[in-house]
């Protein structure tokens, strides 16, 4: 089965309607952009042995921008149902039933896990989609400009495997997963996410439709350590949280919703990605888990580091009061 029609019987079995790749409609600019390049040599006496030009009106003035809005629409929509129901997974006491009871999530702990399963499926499935239509654009233009606009699209930050969502989801699922085997249940989990280590470094994976294999690193460019209470900035890079207040010129005091707008990612150099940082409890819990001694050891560190900054700030303030 061609995976177009495999998506399209994916898309048309959801429960609810959802944002996705307009196969047919992307398809069909690319045809009669051919159609009219053929005519056009046709017309002119000229073999059509190519199909098209690298930069084609007929395309980029349609293909592009419908394909910018799909992605939009796609990531906007999966980071907005996956943030609900982690913020539902992770609340305690008064506070879950009363998420629940708002209606964020309908149904009992196993619709919460399979809402989970659907999610990562729906991210994967559309980044294979979008994958496969930028390839067909490159081999019909004989160009490199859908790899190109796959990085004008990361940029945007409008890249699903980019969200940190998704990273949190696939430790959801390995949190579940693992919980379950300890008590001797039988896991009902999302099977195709793994915590896997490399030389010792750690890597969160994940793989589906053969195609698509999501390999997330999850050392730390800063410190070169397994990150810790790690976050994820705008631009899906991700830190320890202290290592990032250092990168942003800020104090733990302070946070990271107090750096400059200037502040840049010291890995892409991308400025502004600061203010939307996502702190990543899921993969936290995942870390402590499975690098307990590393974890202790670490904790120690942060906690007399964040003791010597509050100290400097709290006497910096007591300085600046009393006029000295």
């Amino acid at each position: 089965m061609k995976f177009c029609k495999k998506y399209q019987e994916y898309m048309q079995g959801q429960e609810k309607k959802l944002p996705g790749v307009g196969f047919k409609k992307l398809k069909k600019i690319l045809k009669n952009c051919r159609r009219e390049f053929q005519s056009k040599n046709d017309v002119h006496g000229v073999l059509h042995n190519q199909i098209c030009p690298q930069h084609c009106p007929v395309c980029d003035g349609t293909f592009f921008p419908s394909l910018l809005k799909e992605m939009s629409d796609i990531v906007g929509c999966f980071n907005e149902r996956a943030q609900k129901l982690l913020e539902l997974h992770l609340a305690s006491g008064f506070r879950k039933y009363f998420i629940w009871f708002k209606g964020k999530l309908q149904g009992s702990h196993v619709a919460l896990i399979q809402e989970g399963k659907d999610l990562v499926n729906y991210a994967l499935i559309n980044a294979v989609a979008i994958r496969k239509i930028l390839k067909k654009y490159d081999k019909v233009h004989f160009s490199k400009q859908g790899q190109a606009f796959k990085s004008q699209a990361q940029s945007m930050h409008i890249e699903i495997l980019q969200s940190p969502w998704l990273c949190e989801l696939m430790a959801f699922h390995i949190n579940l997963r693992e919980t379950k085997v300890k008590s001797g249940m039988t896991p009902a989990s999302f099977e195709g996410c793994y915590l896997t280590f490399n030389d010792g470094k750690p890597f969160l994976s994940c793989e589906l439709f053969d195609s698509v294999k999501l390999d997330i690193d999850l050392t730390c460019s800063i410190c070169l350590d397994t990150v810790f209470d790690p976050v994820s900035l705008t631009c899906g890079h991700i830190f320890c949280y202290m290592c990032a207040c250092s990168a942003a010129s800020v104090s733990i005091v302070n946070g990271l919703k107090a750096a400059e707008p200037k502040e840049k990612c010291p890995l892409c150099r991308e400025a502004g990605v600061y203010e939307g940082f996502v702190h990543l409890d899921e993969l936290s819990i995942l870390l402590r888990r499975s690098c307990s001694e590393y974890w202790e050891q670490r904790l120690q560190m942060e906690r007399a580091e964040r003791v010597r900054q509050a100290k400097e700030h709290w006497e910096s303030q007591c300085r600046a009061f009393v006029g000295v």
